[in-house]
């Protein structure tokens, strides 16, 4: 199996694109004003406790206050709010870790007002985004994410990945973390930390170690809270940081300084790998070019095909994911009913693990799968669902189909599930349901030329258009464009552009930005 990632850089949104053998199996679309992302830490002050949850809302600065319950204070919480009076206490001094006084833990059963009081300052880490009508939620357990390590302050312990099976390694990377861990820090070792050379690690840590640093740093100098005092690494990063392993044969970014970025960091946890990142410079959009944009217009919306004219209906609400499996128009097996269905459920596990990942889906999914009598076949469909779900990397739990045929499973979610509008909206009429004569159409764009050619003086420019129009303007010997180029000048430049609706257009000048041409009754 080979795997591509690109990365399509827009000045609004980045979206991320994870191929392997060139179907979409991971999509992740953020905007680029967007910091409230899991991993940021903040200094917050608590707005208000709440005994009865035993919990407390926090000011991080967003819309809603965050939520940090009691039990994710974190045992070592006494240590740390020592720590951070006497970081914040002075200013201009400094406070090795190493020389912090360790407390005994707060105690399990304890309550949210024994521990913290209204207005108290606290640094604070978001474990989830803000969902639906929740905010975000926090914890005190801070935690440094690197690729082979993870560092946790105010603790002393060494825990390696359960994934590492070998007794062996485990022993050998444990006694080797140890030696190395300054004090008052613990360290988890990853799974991909297996058989890593003691460098490589050492490396890490102390580039862990310089982040927490950092963030206390600015802790110091914090003068109106809440702050933002640890950025999470950007979202192509963090997900290179996760996924990155010696199958990606490339990485295509279309944004010059996100390509920086990312060869920088393949510099430095692969520097055999560098080579793998390339920056697309391509006419066509670099969803186009690869074929991603169709792939996610098929992949998401309410009904989702498969094989045989068999689909998926997704339904999203705010408990749950509830997914029909339907068999659609095929023909009935040979060998009847039963081996049509188990075909038909077999199918839709494959796809239904492919949407899980795609969408980014958490929380409770049940399915309804199409009966089967046979108790062989439940299993069967079981073991392959588990199969299929093997290559998700967030924790999920999967549990045999009950005997209503539904299958139970929940998958951790710590941001909103990817939805994506595959419906299109009419650019010529906005609903109204009446057009402008649509042989009009090239007029109006030949119009619009005129105007920024003659009036605006832009003399070079890319017009985006959908493939078919693109098609009607490019035929012929002497076609549109040519007769457009030859009056108009050959700084035209026409692109098909997919992700366009028929009788959409765009217009972008030589530095890409968009030149909005729309009419103001189109604005309307």
């Amino acid at each position: 199996m080979t795997s591509e990632l690109v990365v399509d850089v827009q000045p609004k949104e980045i979206s991320i694109a994870l191929m392997e053998d060139k179907n979409l199996v991971e999509f992740q679309k953020e905007a680029r004003n967007l910091s409230f992302a899991v991993g940021n830490m903040y200094i917050g002050k608590v707005r208000k406790l709440m005994p009865g949850l035993n919990a407390c809302f926090v000011d991080i600065g967003s819309g809603k206050d965050a939520f940090l319950h009691y039990l994710d204070l974190g045992p070592q919480f006494h240590s740390y709010e020592k720590y951070l009076k006497q970081v914040t206490s002075n200013r201009k001094k400094s406070f090795p870790m190493s020389k912090a006084s360790m407390l005994p833990d707060i105690e399990k059963e304890g309550t949210i007002s024994g521990v913290l009081k209204q207005g108290q300052e606290v640094i604070v880490q978001i474990v989830k985004e803000p969902i639906s009508t929740k905010g975000p939620r926090l914890t005190c357990e801070l935690s440094f994410a690197g690729r082979y390590l993870v560092l946790i302050p105010f603790n002393d312990k060494v825990s390696v990945s359960q994934k590492i099976k070998s007794s062996e390694e485990r022993a050998r990377l444990k006694q080797l973390l140890q030696s190395i861990k300054p004090k008052n820090f613990g360290v988890i070792v990853r799974t991909v930390a297996e058989g890593k050379r003691v460098a490589e690690l050492d490396s890490e840590l102390k580039t862990l170690l310089k982040h927490w640093e950092e963030t206390i740093n600015r802790v110091q100098k914090a003068t109106k809270l809440p702050a933002l005092v640890y950025e999470e690494t950007s979202r192509t990063v963090a997900m290179l940081r996760d996924l990155f392993n010696p199958s990606y044969e490339n990485i295509y970014v279309n944004d010059e300084n996100v390509f920086n970025e990312v060869r920088n960091y393949v510099a430095l946890i692969a520097p055999e790998r560098t080579g793998i990142v390339k920056r697309y410079t391509g006419q066509l959009p670099i969803f186009d070019n690869f074929g991603i944009t169709k792939q996610i217009k098929s992949s998401f919306g309410r009904t989702i095909s498969y094989k045989s004219g068999a689909y998926l209906i997704i339904e999203h609400t705010e408990a749950l994911h509830v997914i029909d499996v339907n068999s659609g128009n095929r023909s009935k097996a040979a060998n009847g009913q039963e081996a049509n269905a188990l075909d038909v459920n077999l199918g839709a596990a494959d796809e239904l693990a492919r949407q899980l990942r795609l969408r980014d889906m958490g929380g409770i999914i049940v399915v309804d799968f199409i009966d089967m009598n046979l108790a062989e076949n439940r299993q069967k469909l079981y073991e392959r669902m588990c199969q299929n779900m093997q290559k998700d990397r967030a924790k999920h739990n999967i549990l045999p189909l009950s005997k209503f045929g539904l299958m139970q499973i929940t998958r951790q979610r710590v941001r909103p599930a990817i939805d994506v509008m595959t419906d299109e909206d009419c650019p010529t009429c906005f609903g109204k349901g009446k057009i402008k004569p649509s042989i009009l159409f090239t007029d109006s764009l030949e119009s619009k030329i005129d105007y920024m050619v003659n009036k605006l003086k832009v003399k070079k420019f890319t017009l985006h258009i959908h493939p078919y129009v693109a098609a009607y303007v490019n035929q012929g010997i002497v076609s549109m464009k040519r007769k457009w180029q030859m009056k108009y000048g050959f700084g035209i430049k026409i692109i098909p552009d997919q992700s366009l609706a028929y009788l959409q257009y765009k217009f972008f000048d030589k530095h890409g930005q968009e030149l909005d041409m729309k009419e103001e009754r189109e604005m309307k």
